[in-house]
């Protein structure tokens, strides 16, 4: 038998919940480290953790806009066996997803951009649970451990894998992304590597960490630091991540727009030195970027803009000031109109973020230390069974007031 350097042994026992590290080996063990007839690792006895008994679950769309809840795979019987599990894969029984906005365009919409719903999808991406079964080839991590659930899936070989900005992966399939199913569903086999530990941390928290990364993707882009005086457009789930982010960083002064008061309140609520601004119909983007600078005192250095909207974007141009920056982290229509001189003349950048890379354990970090809270960002919660409802709740936010509404599942 040829001997395996220690290197080779280090990485392949390398933990998820550390940061990227640029190497093709991840976390799960090559072939030829993997003993043969191996059998998958679970659960011993009911004192350890409660055997999978309920039968799976999912949350589907289609292209014409049904949703639904029905039976979704992994079986009860395939996870009780775990012979559909994949090397380096984990079961995890989730607990805690909240639904996204892509959540809600791909239902009502049936596609963002070039990702289409074409047939029966599962949504959600947003998750947290608890590892029920162990692939034998996974070392980093074992039934019982708490995790939040990145949902990238990536090939390890193009450029932006090996250069640690996996985001921009070749070959990404990203759960909940069509044709990859979501992570709204009972139980979900998935890559051990990302499955960040949470420790004691509430699943909701955990679930939540997936915004939060967006966020956080998004502040170290804009390369925000202390002092600077920061817009926000938008006060959703997002644009209020956004907010705790800019607070924790120490931006100053930082204001955040909206057309709803309530999420205006909402802001006030969880950082009550922000400037709030309601966006008024009928008020011409000059005349927007002007009004949001004299609320901040001058005009802003930074704008991060986390709606998507169109006409948002266009009076963020006018906010910031002569060598300023607009940071676009919302998702918004295919094409758009932009005031391409003020740009210009201005000299303003227009930046852009797709997802997140190398965010979870810094995410992790922030919460489980009290710098990030989140917990009143939440503001309904639905069973599994009641997805449906749960998904009218968050579509008629104007209405229902919903912020953030979290489907949880026993």
């Amino acid at each position: 038998m040829s001997r395996v350097s220690p290197t080779l042994r280090s990485l392949a026992r390398q933990s998820c919940s550390t940061p990227w590290r640029k190497t093709p080996a991840m976390c799960s063990s090559p072939a030829w480290m993997k003993p043969a007839n191996q059998s998958v690792r679970l659960l011993a006895t009911p004192t350890t953790m409660p055997s999978a008994s309920k039968e799976n679950i999912g949350v589907y769309c289609n292209e014409k806009h049904d949703l639904w809840v029905k039976e979704s795979g992994p079986t009860v019987n395939d996870v009780k066996s775990g012979q559909a599990l994949k090397e380096g894969e984990v079961t995890i029984a989730i607990k805690s997803t909240g639904i996204c906005g892509s959540d809600i365009h791909f239902w009502k919409h049936g596609r963002i951009g070039p990702m289409i719903v074409e047939h029966d999808h599962i949504l959600g991406h947003e998750s947290a649970g608890e590892i029920i079964a162990v692939h034998p080839s996974v070392k980093t991590h074992k039934i019982g451990d708490r995790v939040a659930v990145e949902p990238s899936q990536i090939c390890n070989k193009c450029e932006p894998c090996l250069t640690g900005r996996y985001n921009g992966c070749l070959e990404m399939r990203f759960m909940s992304t069509p044709p990859v199913d979501g992570l709204l569903r009972r139980y979900v086999n998935h890559s051990a590597v990302w499955c960040h530990k949470i420790g004691d941390m509430s699943y909701e928290d955990g679930a939540m960490l997936e915004p939060l990364s967006v966020s956080l993707a998004g502040m170290a882009r804009a390369n925000i630091s202390l002092g600077d005086p920061v817009l926000i457009c938008g006060a959703g789930p997002i644009g209020l991540m956004t907010l705790l982010c800019c607070a924790a960083a120490g931006a100053e002064p930082i204001v955040i727009t909206d057309i709803d008061q309530g999420r205006l309140d909402m802001a006030k609520k969880i950082c009550p030195r922000v400037r709030t601004y309601k966006v008024q119909p009928g008020v011409s983007m000059e005349e927007s970027g002007a009004q949001i600078s004299a609320l901040a005192g001058g005009s802003l250095a930074t704008a991060l803009e986390c709606s998507g909207v169109e006409s948002s974007i266009a009076s963020a141009i006018y906010s910031v000031k002569f060598g300023g920056k607009v940071f676009v982290i919302g998702v918004g229509k295919p094409d758009m109109q932009i005031p391409f001189m003020r740009l210009s003349t201005q000299e303003i950048d227009l930046q852009f973020q797709y997802r997140y890379a190398n965010t979870w354990p810094r995410a992790i970090r922030l919460v489980q230390n009290g710098v990030i809270n989140m917990k009143d960002l939440v503001s309904h919660r639905f069973s599994l069974e009641d997805a449906v409802k749960a998904f009218e709740t968050t579509a008629a936010s104007a209405k229902t007031g919903a912020i953030k509404v979290l489907i949880q599942s026993e």
